[in-house]
């Protein structure tokens, strides 16, 4: 699997996590495939994780690669002093199309590895703002000042949009064409549709600090390919309800 390097030094190295991709090994699937894993395999030697993103989210992820770096950038991120932000496309039209969503998360009380928007819970603070819609759909820039765990997924689904093929926290249904294209017709050598996204529908696209020296970082990684296609076919043939960007 190829690895997309966006920044890399003697103290760290920021990649373009693929979606579908963990970020360290399943306890329970051990043999399955990780990006710790297969960096410390490219780069020989061992990375220390920094933050995390979920297995079926894309996008920029930072690793450190000695432990001075690791407890520096675990400060940064501890104390808030990092820009994360992300795109997603989420169900439905969201009003107003510009706002934050301040509501604290914690352990769904039943169902083990979920969360929940609860009062009791952690402070989280998630901006979004619509860039594009359509009449089932809208594309949304995220900036998260918390790192809960799914926090945009949870926030999302706590104001009615969650995020395109949440599983979790949504239908969990892949995204058809013919759920947008009038009059689609399966090709002739096709037996059954193919979805063109089957994987959570949100991307880590940039992320942004300081090093210790005073160096300024921005790593950025664009939309991926499936997430792409969606958005391409959407402005094909949906109608665009307009641009909020």
């Amino acid at each position: 699997m190829q690895i997309e390097t966006l920044y890399e030094d003697d103290d760290l190295i920021i990649v373009n996590k693929p979606g579908g991709l963990l970020v360290i090994p399943d306890r329970f699937n051990h043999e399955l495939p990780s990006l710790n894993r297969l960096l410390e395999a490219k780069c020989g030697q061992k990375m220390w994780v920094v933050h995390r993103l979920d297995k079926d989210t894309s996008g920029v992820i930072c690793f450190a690669k000695n432990e001075h770096y690791h407890r520096y950038l675990s400060m940064l991120f501890q104390e808030r002093d990092v820009n994360k932000f992300y795109a997603g496309l989420v169900t439905g039209i969201v009003i107003p199309a510009e706002g934050r969503i301040e509501s604290p998360i914690a352990e769904h009380p039943a169902v083990h590895g979920k969360m929940v928007v609860n009062r009791k819970g952690k402070f989280a603070v998630t901006d979004y703002k619509v860039v594009e819609q359509w009449p089932l759909y809208s594309l949304v820039q995220f900036q998260i000042h918390t790192g809960r765990t799914h926090q945009i997924r949870v926030h999302m689904a706590s104001i009615g949009h969650p995020i395109v093929c949440d599983e979790l926290y949504g239908d969990g249904q892949p995204f058809m064409l013919s759920a947008i294209k009038r009059k689609y017709r399966l090709s002739e050598k096709d037996e059954q549709e193919k979805p063109l996204l089957s994987r959570l529908a949100l991307h880590a696209y940039k992320l942004e600090f300081v090093k210790e020296d005073g160096t300024p970082i921005t790593a950025e990684a664009e939309i991926p390919r499936d997430m792409n296609a969606c958005i391409k076919q959407l402005n094909k043939w949906a109608k665009p309800l307009g641009n909020n960007a």
